[in-house]
């Protein structure tokens, strides 16, 4: 690396896996931190990107290749001892890592390498359930370490499983979105229904999430069985994959909602389709802070969320709000949305979008970090 670099402060951010995406929000931190002061390596630990893939907009990406196999038990302490060269050798001032695995392998080096700064991002609720994990953070944690929960729901999760972590140490960043960047790939609300290949008179409920049980898709299924005989021209569809594909199709053929309910896959860059929606309902029984409400907000659409505390605090007053695991209020707060006309909707839309822009801007966002650095004593830094 060049003499220029060497004289800034230098950033490590680590990943457990290669994916980079438009709204990835570790990119987000890098163009949070001016190139004039800062240095960012940015280091993934398994996988890597195929010729074309996206890469980092940090100054230098690393890419480790491990196999899983070689991040657990005897096998892991070569993949350490790799990493441990690497960081000795490039003499980082601050780490920051996403998610436990990252976390963990950083607890160790920073004892053996004694970082300046290191930040942990806990991206979603339950990370420290576990109590193997619990037992690491309490043996290996340092002064020098910041967490970061991403909603004020996995702060709270963080503190009250984790006796080692405490409102001093541990701090919200809430997630947010690049709002302009979103809103400049979303297609319009006719173009966004064509592509899917859904009607223009229907009103439709929509939502996006990989098709598991936590995201509730069955529940908002059962609703729409409830809703298909009083309202014909009401539809949902559900962007997105996942092991529950064959589940939620026997659900919906047993259910007669073939034509109601509508499974579109997996599509990449989802959020270029919320405006096809009427309603973005989020059905979730566990959510860390959801993007794809975000995403659906950043395109003035109204929303219905699970009565949970990580959902409720973004669109309690806002959007209407269901019960988990309950069809039945689920089927009525989407009535409530049907029996609005058009013009209601448009402003139930425009005041999630206003919100959207006061709490969540991607610029906020990016400042907090940088500023969470300094607050560490970043500016102490040679």
């Amino acid at each position: 690396m060049d003499n220029s670099a060497e004289r800034k402060v230098r950033v490590l951010q680590v990943q457990n896996n290669y994916n980079i995406s438009e709204s990835d929000l570790a990119e987000q931190i890098v163009k949070g931190l001016p190139t004039e002061r800062f240095s960012v390596t940015t280091a993934f630990l398994k996988k890597k990107p195929a010729p074309g893939d996206p890469v980092s907009c940090a100054q230098h990406s690393v890419y480790f290749d491990f196999k899983s196999a070689e991040l657990k038990g005897v096998r892991r302490f070569v993949a350490l001892y790799r990493l441990y060269q690497f960081c000795r050798k490039e003499q980082f001032d601050v780490v920051i890592c996403h998610r436990f695995k990252p976390t963990h392998i950083f607890l160790l080096l920073n004892r053996l390498l004694g970082f300046q700064r290191c930040i942990s991002v806990t991206h979603g609720l339950g990370d420290y359930d576990r109590r193997y994990r619990r037992k690491v953070v309490g043996r290996w944690l340092t002064d020098n370490w910041r967490f970061v929960g991403v909603s004020q729901a996995v702060r709270e999760d963080l503190i009250s499983h984790c006796p080692s972590l405490n409102p001093e140490n541990t701090v919200v960043i809430n997630n947010a979105i690049d709002i302009e960047r979103a809103q400049s790939v979303q297609l319009s609300r006719e173009q966004a229904r064509a592509e899917l290949g859904l009607a223009e008179d229907v009103f439709l409920f929509g939502t996006i999430g990989r098709l598991v049980p936590v995201k509730g898709h069955s529940n908002l299924i059962k609703a729409a069985a409830l809703l298909k005989e009083r309202y014909p021209h009401m539809q949902v569809v559900i962007i997105g994959g996942g092991r529950d594909e064959k589940v939620l199709n026997t659900q919906i053929a047993e259910a007669g909602l073939e034509q109601a309910v509508i499974l579109a896959g997996w599509k990449d860059n989802a959020l270029r389709y919320v405006k096809a929606f009427d309603v973005f309902v989020l059905p979730s029984l566990s959510e860390g802070l959801p993007l794809s409400l975000l995403e659906a907000m950043s395109g003035a659409v109204p929303t219905i969320g699970s009565n949970i505390p990580q959902i409720r605090a973004v669109i309690d007053r806002l959007g209407l709000l269901a019960p988990p695991r309950d069809p039945e209020a689920l089927a009525k707060t989407m009535e409530e949305y049907l029996a609005l006309d058009e013009g209601e909707i448009r402003q139930r839309g425009a005041a999630h979008l206003q919100a959207l822009l006061t709490k969540y801007n991607i610029n906020d966002y990016r400042t907090q970090y940088r500023l969470l650095i300094e607050k560490m004593g970043v500016s102490e830094l040679k």
